[in-house]
């Protein structure tokens, strides 16, 4: 049920003692960004290119048809840049790369064997001589084959080498997540595989939604940028600013709990903060922790399984700098410990339902 008046009322008076604490009149809580520094790649930025002021001439644009455009801007500013993938001179499974050869040619947009690992360890290869590689998996759930290449060749080539080699100028795509209709191969989440791995930054791998990359429905529709632009890695959105519990997503699970966001506050007159982290590692410490400063309660949803998912590093990192203004446990809502199935897809995914049961708990701690 909706929470209590005492409930709420507990709520007025934590945010009250939070407001002390920030101004500084308790002494006891640090704001996060008075934290030390520690040694995990969370507390790590990237120095972005400078963005323009203005980014010019947009259009609307679905997923797959904004990852074309960027990997177009790519190639058109880049002559060393070349694309490689199973497909990818025919446009791609997804049709991210449709017309990239005939603009081109088939010199710089080509077809692979069916060999992820041969894929990965071309690219590393290509970027080591200095030119810019752009591999494709297929489908994320087919990374793991090249899983030794990216762990023991390109995330430790500079470290083992003294810095005198480098192939940071290799990214590798792959289309991830829950499709509907996957099962076991075709919807896994594998972002904490290769979150746990130093050397590995998010300039290295990019996971496209798989559910979103064809969807031209109008909820998925947004303006973009036509020329190139540049976009700060490491660094999350604040999607809704709110008062009473802080939600983080990436993927399409971001769409889930903006759903639950507008639940909370007509059923239970809860207000909910969102957060799209958008980039896995390093990943934005001050945002999320900020916010979990202001609300006093954290949510954070992902479709890969609970154990060892992403959401406990961060669950781990807010509890440690932001333990006295938690007013609830923690809660974590991700898939289950098992393969992904395929006819109980809906039991399995964290759906709206389970996000907003989660929240009601905390409200009602």
């Amino acid at each position: 049920g909706p929470p209590t008046p005492a409930t709420m009322a507990a709520m007025g008076l934590r945010r009250a003692a939070v407001a002390a604490l920030e101004g500084g009149l308790l002494g006891r809580v640090p704001a996060p960004s008075a934290v030390a520094a520690r040694r995990h790649a969370a507390h790590f930025t990237f120095q972005p290119d400078p963005a323009p002021s203005a980014h010019g001439q947009t259009q609307k644009m679905n997923l797959f048809q904004s990852i074309t455009s960027a990997l177009d801007n790519a190639l058109a500013k880049d002559p060393t840049a070349v694309i490689f993938g199973e497909d990818v001179a025919f446009g791609g499974v997804f049709r991210c790369t449709v017309g990239l050869r005939d603009k081109y040619g088939k010199d710089r947009v080509f077809n692979t064997p069916l060999c992820e690992q041969g894929i990965v360890g071309f690219g590393i290869g290509v970027a080591v001589t200095g030119a810019t590689a752009i591999a494709e998996i297929q489908f994320a759930d087919y990374i793991f084959p090249a899983f030794d290449q990216i762990v023991n060749e390109a995330a430790k080539y500079r470290y083992r080498s003294g810095d005198l080699f480098n192939c940071g100028s290799l990214t590798i795509r792959a289309p991830w997540g829950c499709v509907g209709h996957g099962a076991l191969y075709h919807s896994q989440s594998p972002e904490a595989f290769f979150a746990h791995c130093p050397g590995i930054k998010v300039q290295l791998i990019f996971l496209d939604l798989l559910a979103c990359i064809r969807v031209e429905t109008l909820c998925f529709l947004e303006q973009v940028p036509v020329e190139p632009y540049y976009i700060p890695l490491s660094q999350a959105e604040v999607l809704q600013e709110g008062s009473d519990v802080t939600m983080v997503a990436w993927g399409t699970q971001v769409h889930v709990i903006k759903e639950v966001a507008t639940m909370a506050q007509e059923k239970l007159g809860v207000s909910c903060e969102i957060i799209d982290l958008k980039t896995i590692l390093p990943w934005d410490t001050e945002t999320v922790c900020k916010s979990v400063v202001k609300t006093g309660r954290l949510l954070i949803s992902h479709e890969a399984p609970l154990t060892g998912g992403f959401a406990a590093e961060i669950s781990s990192t807010v509890q440690e700098e932001c333990f006295l203004n938690l007013e609830a446990p923690i809660s974590r809502v991700c898939g289950y410990d098992t393969p992904f199935p395929h006819i109980f897809e809906p039991f399995y995914i964290p759906d709206k339902w389970k996000c907003y049961d989660a929240l009601r708990q905390m409200i009602n701690y």
